[in-house]
């Protein structure tokens, strides 16, 4: 491979990502079904068939747009909290991160959220891409609240679905009330709900004291 064809690569995948930035900017403000091959040709100032040769298809744009937006959620949100000690300092980050993005999303939009409603009932590969990345957000959220457990951290009669569930209602009433009513302190309400949310989970005496009587047992 010669030099002038590396740069021709190079060009076209810088390309490609500059489309998929546009392409992400509308898809957030207009939802992925507002997402079209002359919209975006648009707004790159290309023609259509240029936007075309990136993208064999108007659902592989799509499709890429729900991968750059994951992408973006790991690298803001699930990889820094994982760099936070195990239990519950690592599931206060990723909550607080989580808030953190989607507050910063109130003016754009949510791609999990807009695409959930867009393709709740509508079968596809866009939906199975979409579905299967909030599907992974949430079992890492359920390993946390796992390992938040085992740490004691929570009571040991925590359901761990029954938290992440209640985690993510939290979520998604920030975003209508931040985003859709506008009311002022929602991301503050979210914080709070977080933090009541968790105190009810709290091991109780009991469960400190049978913690305490199986860890001398282990060391006896």
């Amino acid at each position: 491979m010669n030099d002038s064809t590396t740069k021709v690569m190079r060009k076209g995948e810088m390309t490609r990502a500059a489309i998929l930035d546009v392409a992400l900017d509308l898809a957030s403000r207009d939802g992925l079904e507002g997402l079209t091959i002359g919209l975006l040709a648009d707004k790159m100032n290309m023609s259509k068939s240029g936007v075309f040769a990136h993208f064999g298809s108007r659902e592989d744009l799509q499709i890429e747009v729900v991968k750059l937006y994951h992408h973006q959620f790991e690298q803001e949100v699930f990889y820094p909290s994982m760099k936070e000690p195990r239990g519950l300092p690592r599931l206060r980050g990723m909550f607080a991160r989580w808030v953190k993005r989607v507050s910063m999303e109130i003016a754009s939009g949510c791609i999990y959220i807009s695409g959930a409603v867009e393709y709740d009932d509508r079968p596809g590969a866009i939906r199975e891409e979409l579905a299967g990345m909030v599907r992974a957000w949430k079992n890492a959220l359920r390993r946390c609240v796992v390992q938040t457990i085992e740490m004691g951290h929570l009571s040991p009669a925590t359901d761990p679905d029954q938290l992440v569930f209640e985690m993510y209602g939290l979520i998604l009433a920030l975003h209508h009330d931040a985003r859709f009513l506008k009311l002022p302190g929602s991301v503050n309400r979210a914080e709070v709900g977080f933090e009541r949310l968790i105190d009810s989970y709290q091991p109780s005496r009991n469960d400190v004291t049978a913690a305490n009587k199986a860890a001398s047992k282990n060391t006896a």
